[in-house]
């Protein structure tokens, strides 16, 4: 594809809450520039995962390249860079976004503005972006785009007479907003002399090639055989191949220069070497600052996977050697656990993540896998003054050394219809929330604004769930991470027996310690097989056994072979019978079924 003039280049990206139609408009977008045939066509183009596709969200963000022939007869590159909906992926979209000059702002005409709106509105404001706001699905029967712009204005400052009615579904309104592209975003800065400073946004692994960056050039330019240096860690590489995105796939051109995104082949092998938010720079003449805003990807929830065959071990160990090689956000490390057998320590950026890592593992690579109930990282303070971070509840250090535990606290935003809530405000306080601000919208639908600080791990489980139930769906949350404080917590363990099983331990606040631990060993004593003696099932916080639960011993008839006779024989049989299973209790052992944990982590996830 033949080098263009700068002017003519527009880099943008599309940026929405879930479901509110961002994948259909990029559809529209492709189809309307001819960048893809009517033959070639499928519905969410831009989502390659089948897990993408079925659950209508983008989990990998993509890059394309297109021409558009403008009403002024010129003819414009566009680069549209997607990004992922979800708030797991919050830094992909903030280096997306750092990829660009303008964006689409999409809201949903029957939905109004919803959290995830507001949090990627504030992140493209940061970048001093330029915003078009589209009313998207204005086909849609329930449709109130006047409305919607009007709150768009009142809410995020973008004014109404600006807003773009649109369909994704039919295409209505998709010719204004490749117009409003060209008028409005402006083109790219940057010196094609000046020192390569290329900003990593995203990545790919190829068996072949290695690792692939995706890359926009801000200043310089970059062709086959340049020696290029990856910043953050200084590691040097040959360049081979340097190209662009088209719907067709990844097509190599002669050069890349400032203002242009592509990506290139350098022979890399590990994907640690090219994080996202990394700058790549010439060896021989290095920029003088790297792009700001880098940091590596960090595991926020930590959950065990265990494979319910043992023989699946080493197929689960390649599963995910060949998954990180595509997402360095995913960490695992092997650990043993004596209840479920060998396993591994996954580390995930949210939970999303971590049940979109699951699902991959089950049906790209053919495994059966048990999860432990997830966990976030705390951060111990010890009395000697140390600080160290604990992964795994069973992990914690002895309660006489520990000075204080701390927890990480978000801030959580709620959108929600005004007469939902008291019931949400209810569910968050049930959840150790403090209430930060509370704001009315305007419009007819009269909907209100919470933000509240909340500690993360109460929000892991079912909060999410909750609030839509309690709201009947109208509700919508976004939270981002915002650090650490002391809790008043407690490690609860698990013994079946007298013998603590360590994947079942937890970590929760002392005055839900009590709740969970009941539901938890209720449980148990349900799903245990019961033996020929009572089993005692028991919930303990250090020393002091806080919840307990008995299976009942089976009983064996001995008298059945008596028929009549002296009532001292009866006796006697019954009384062999009661040392026997006195001896049985001193040295039975109780082994816990791989459904009894199932069984047991859904309750505790649903009680929680």
């Amino acid at each position: 594809m033949r080098r263009m003039d700068d002017k003519r280049i527009r880099n943008f990206s599309i940026i929405a809450h879930v479901d509110h139609g961002k994948s259909t408009l990029a559809d529209r977008i492709l189809q309307l520039t001819h960048a893809v045939s009517e033959r070639e066509m499928r519905e969410q183009f831009l989502d390659s995962l089948e897990l993408e596709r079925e659950r209508g969200i983008t989990i990998k963000a993509s890059a394309v390249r297109v021409e558009y022939r403008a009403k002024d007869g010129e003819t414009y590159i566009f680069n549209l860079i997607d990004t992922p909906g979800h708030v797991d992926f919050t830094y992909e979209v903030s280096r997306a976004l750092a990829a660009v000059e303008g964006v689409l702002l999409v809201v949903d005409a029957s939905q109004g503005v919803e959290a995830e709106t507001l949090a990627k509105f504030y992140m493209a404001l940061e970048h001093g972006h330029v915003m078009i706001p589209v009313i998207n699905k204005i086909d849609l029967p329930n449709a109130r785009p006047l409305e919607v712009a009007l709150e768009v204005e009142e809410v995020l400052g973008l004014p109404a007479d600006e807003a773009i009615f649109a369909s994704g579904k039919t295409g209505e309104g998709v010719e204004e907003i490749l117009e409003a592209i060209v008028k409005r975003i402006p083109p790219p800065k940057g010196d094609p002399e000046a020192p390569l400073k290329a900003l990593i946004f995203d990545s790919l692994y190829d068996a072949y090639q290695g690792v692939i960056p995706y890359l926009r050039l801000f200043e310089g330019r970059v062709r086959p055989g340049d020696r290029i240096r990856i910043y953050s860690t200084g590691k040097e590489f040959t360049v081979d191949k340097v190209g662009i995105f088209t719907p067709q796939g990844l097509i190599p051109v002669e050069e890349l220069t400032a203002g242009e995104v592509g990506w290139l082949v350098a022979a890399i092998r590990d994907i640690h070497d090219v994080q996202v938010g990394d700058t790549i720079t010439h060896a021989h003449r290095p920029t003088d600052a790297p792009y700001p805003g880098f940091r590596p990807a960090k595991p926020v929830v930590f959950a065990g996977l265990y494979p319910v065959d043992s023989g699946d071990y080493g197929r689960l160990r390649d599963a995910l050697e060949k998954l990180k090689l595509n997402d360095a956000a995913l960490s695992f490390e092997p650990e043993t656990s004596t209840a479920l057998g060998f396993g591994f320590r996954c580390g995930f950026l949210g939970l999303l993540h971590a049940e979109i890592v699951q699902e991959r593992l089950e049906r790209e690579f053919g495994l059966e896998l048990i999860a432990t109930a997830p966990s976030v990282v705390y951060r111990v303070r010890l009395k000697n003054g140390e600080e160290v971070e604990v992964l795994n509840p069973a992990d914690l250090p002895d309660p006489t050394k520990i000075e204080e535990i701390l927890e990480p606290y978000v801030k959580l935003t709620v959108f929600t219809p005004e007469e939902y809530v008291g019931a949400i405000m209810q569910l968050v306080q049930e959840k150790r929330g403090r209430l930060v601000n509370m704001t009315y919208l305007p419009g007819e639908t009269k909907r209100v604004e919470l933000v509240y600080e909340v500690p993360f791990a109460e929000i892991l489980y079912d909060f999410h769930d909750r609030l839509k139930s309690l709201s009947r769906g109208y509700a919508s949350m976004d939270y981002e991470q915002v650090g650490y404080q002391p809790g008043d917590l407690v490690k609860v363990n698990v013994l079946v027996h007298g013998e603590p099983v360590d994947a079942l331990t937890f970590i929760a606040h002392r005055d839900k310690a009590y709740a969970m631990a009941r539901t938890i060993v209720d449980k148990l004593a349900e799903v245990i097989p019961r033996q020929l003696f009572e089993v005692p099932i028991q919930a303990a916080i250090g020393g002091k056994i806080i919840a307990r639960a008995t299976v009942k011993a089976l009983r064996k008839d001995v008298l059945a072979k008596c028929y009549g006779g002296d009532v001292t024989r009866k006796k006697k049989l019954l009384e062999k019978q009661k040392e026997g299973k006195k001896r049985l209790k001193a040295i039975g052992k109780v082994e816990v079924p791989q459904e009894a944990f199932l069984a047991v982590l859904s309750a505790g996830r649903d009680e929680s």
